[in-house]
């Protein structure tokens, strides 16, 4: 089943190449189903590749999605143009104003993760919305930033904590709880692309209630928390990366002549000359793909009860 995209929007034209299902909502609305509303609150300021990756995944799935696009309300993007912003997404208090429900909700990390949270000029409305996800969202998943600051929010005790150096590549990680149905079909063992200046640290976050660590490495910590009582997941790294997403991160900096080592176990003989490899695509698809099944398993066909 198919994607429910604009069909202006850049992803449409994009993932159909691809070969990946979509649907204009016009043509959604002639089918006898309720699609999954899935929600990505994007704080990254290049919003359109963001989208696209997101949307790659969660598009892969058996299931008809309706996906959503929101900003924070205040916050004006500066790397995105105005006409796509004012297009494509909705700020956040339009939303919380109608009273919408969502199946899902995905909140991407931003380039902050140096400051402390409330530093952030939309922090106090960030906490806003972690708390509405609680009666508006059937199961929310933070990343990277997003997620260092959701699990820090509802488990105060679990701190961000600044890397003497970045932490870039793509670093192996172990399958903590292989019998968890978010890690059904994972390896024993695989890789995740980093790309972070801080850490959370696994003794927090087992100090913490009802907190899981589902996916870890020993070079670069945990990485995939599931916290039951709050219907969330959070995962600190990037499986949703493109191929080339480190590669543009290096490309970037070396010619700002910023300080940045070549992405560790990145490229071939770690050799920036030679086109890096995607070795995390498979699980990427199957994390998002599975939380997506549990969503579909857990959610009330009445959306009205989510939240209840």
């Amino acid at each position: 089943m198919p994607i429910t995209l604009p069909e202006t929007l850049p992803a449409f034209e994009i993932l159909s190449k691809e070969g990946v299902m979509v649907m204009s909502p016009g043509r959604a609305a002639m089918q006898d189903i309720r699609p999954l509303r899935i929600g990505l609150l994007n704080l990254m300021p290049m919003k359109i590749p963001t989208e696209n990756q997101f949307a790659r995944l969660i598009g892969a799935t058996p299931l008809q999605i309706d996906f959503q696009l929101i900003r924070m309300s205040e916050h004006q993007s500066r790397h995105t143009a105005a006409e796509h912003m004012e297009a494509f997404y909705r700020p956040f208090a339009e939303v919380e104003a109608s009273g919408d429900k969502f199946d899902g909700l995905i909140i991407t990390g931003a380039p902050v993760e140096t400051l402390g949270f409330d530093e952030v000029t939309y922090w106090d409305e960030l906490r806003r919305i972690f708390n509405w996800t609680q009666t508006h969202v059937q199961s929310t998943f933070g990343v990277c930033w997003g997620g260092m600051a959701m699990i820090h929010h509802f488990h105060p005790g679990v701190h961000k904590h600044v890397l003497p150096a970045k932490a870039f590549g793509c670093f192996r990680h172990q399958n903590r709880l292989p019998s968890s149905p978010y890690l059904r079909g994972f390896s024993d063992d695989f890789v995740i692309p980093v790309s972070r200046w801080t850490e959370m640290r696994q003794d927090e976050i087992d100090a913490a209630d009802g907190l899981v660590t589902l996916l870890g490495s020993d070079e670069v910590g945990p990485c995939l928390v599931e916290d039951g009582a709050h219907r969330a997941l959070y995962i600190f790294n990037h499986f949703e990366y493109d191929t080339g997403t480190l590669k543009e991160e290096f490309d970037r900096d070396t010619a700002a002549g910023k300080p940045i080592n070549v992405p560790a176990n990145y490229y071939p003989s770690d050799d920036p000359a030679r086109p890096p490899l995607n070795r995390w695509r498979s699980h990427a698809h199957l994390l998002y793909g599975n939380w997506i099944n549990e969503i579909y398993q857990s959610t009330p066909y009445d959306m009205a009860e989510i939240g209840r």
